[in-house]
């Protein structure tokens, strides 16, 4: 019999791999970072034996959740700036707040305080664009997440970088950085067409293309911005991107709310791939997103809940249901979006805008213990006739009981391991008293 850290048992477990493969009353073997065996419980028990047992009846054990797109520092400015359109929302408050406030403990302290918020609802990777990244890929690091992340680059300095070039090499440096880490990976963020120039979008290719790292901008997020850019260089977004030879299976893009069919064409043809944003385009009435005709024209989609600014919280079950009945009310179309393809935008296609299905998304031997147990025994989940509507439709982030990443626990029983979640509340609000200051003035 071999000796393993960790074995799962008693659960249903969800691998979420091409055939839908379900083990019930499943169990998962960990030893060191990796799966390496999965089954029944009465087969796994009578060949591997845990230092750790998890004994998790009522329970589905499935692949941690992918949020593809935050902005995790901004958990500082939850709620800040409410209810209004997305460009006076940016310039006239996030831009300046952020430009008076925003400093390497803000970054550090946000993004540990969302990062608890992400692990307790069962998310185990994320994508994250902001300022000072160097503190939220240390905060990640220290909390025990993966994560993609990258410096967001603008024409106009911000408060980490005055010039493009200087974001340009921060970023470089942080691409050399974390070459080799297990946990945290680096992208190239141009925030988009709007802030950044030609040479800055170019500039950021030949970056991304030198490491062969992803490349992501927010794109088309609204009609006014398609209007302004289409005044602005004489034609679609996506043909200007095209040009400068953008798009490639290494791009992804947030939001695509306006997206034409021509545009979808050509995300198609050229591998490039979506984050949907529901719930954040619903709270700046940006629009909806084509996602169904995205995935008919076979584009990737994963699903994100962008920062706490607008949202305004890092909860993916809640953003599943969204992303499922948005659809489905838009379209008049109860078959679309259904809750196993909404499930799969959260996991395994997530994992697979970002580069990562090779290691997570799925579980299976070999691949990374990235993993979340949903306590199924409670009232709004009884009875439970199909796994994939609970988990979309009723499941809510506090239901999560147990997060392990990359083999270890980081949270079990409801008890974050790897974070003192009262001490990031403690210096985020205290770093909301400044900020709160800064607004009144």
């Amino acid at each position: 019999m071999r000796e393993v850290d960790i074995l799962i048992t008693g659960g249903t477990v969800l691998t979420l791999d091409e055939k839908d493969t379900k083990h019930p009353e499943g169990a998962v073997a960990i030893d060191g970072d990796a799966i390496v065996g999965l089954g029944s419980s009465a087969d796994l028990a009578a060949e591997f034996q845990g230092r750790q047992t998890i004994h998790c009846p009522n329970s589905i054990v499935m692949p941690g959740l992918v949020n593809t797109h935050t902005h995790a520092a901004m958990t500082c400015f939850r709620g800040i700036a409410d209810d209004m359109e997305l460009m006076d929302w940016l310039n006239n408050y996030i831009f300046p707040a952020e430009a008076r406030n925003v400093d390497p403990e803000l970054a550090f302290w946000g993004s540990t305080l969302a990062c608890a918020e992400m692990i307790k609802s069962g998310t185990t990777a994320f994508a994250d664009m902001y300022i000072f990244e160097e503190e939220t890929a240390q905060a990640a690091k220290n909390a025990g997440m993966r994560c993609l992340l990258g410096e967001v680059l603008f024409d106009f300095p911000s408060p980490n970088v005055k010039t493009p070039a200087e974001g340009l090499a921060y970023t470089e440096t942080l691409i050399r950085k974390w070459a080799d880490d297990p946990l945290v990976g680096i992208m190239v963020e141009p925030h988009s067409l709007y802030t950044c120039s030609s040479d800055l979008l170019k500039a950021t290719k030949t970056l991304a293309d030198r490491y062969q790292v992803p490349l992501s901008l927010h794109l088309l997020e609204n009609k006014a911005e398609a209007k302004q850019l289409r005044e602005k260089y004489g034609k679609p977004a996506t043909h200007l991107l095209r040009e400068m030879g953008l798009l490639n299976e290494r791009f992804f893009a947030y939001h695509c709310v306006v997206m034409t069919d021509e545009d979808i064409g050509l995300f198609a043809d050229h591998g490039c791939k979506v984050v949907h944003n529901p719930e954040s385009n619903m709270k700046l009435a940006s629009g909806v997103a084509p996602i169904t005709k995205m995935l008919n024209r076979g584009i990737t989609v994963g699903l994100g809940t962008d920062g706490c600014a607008s949202n305004n919280n890092l909860d993916m079950f809640q953003e599943m249901d969204t992303a499922a009945k948005l659809e489905k009310a838009v379209r008049l179309d109860p078959t679309v979006m259904s809750a196993r393809t909404v499930l799969r935008m959260a996991t395994c296609d997530g994992a697979k805008v970002l580069g990562l299905d090779r290691s997570v998304g799925t579980l299976a031997v070999g691949k990374k213990a990235d993993i979340c147990i949903v306590d199924m025994d409670k009232p709004h989940l009884t009875p439970l006739y199909d796994e994939y509507s609970h988990l979309t439709y009723a499941v809510a982030g506090s239901d999560v009981d147990t997060v392990l990443i990359n083999g270890k626990l980081v949270m079990q029983g409801r008890r974050l391991l790897t974070i003192d979640e009262r001490e990031a509340m403690r210096r985020v609000n205290a770093i909301a008293v400044r900020i709160r200051k800064s607004l009144s003035a």
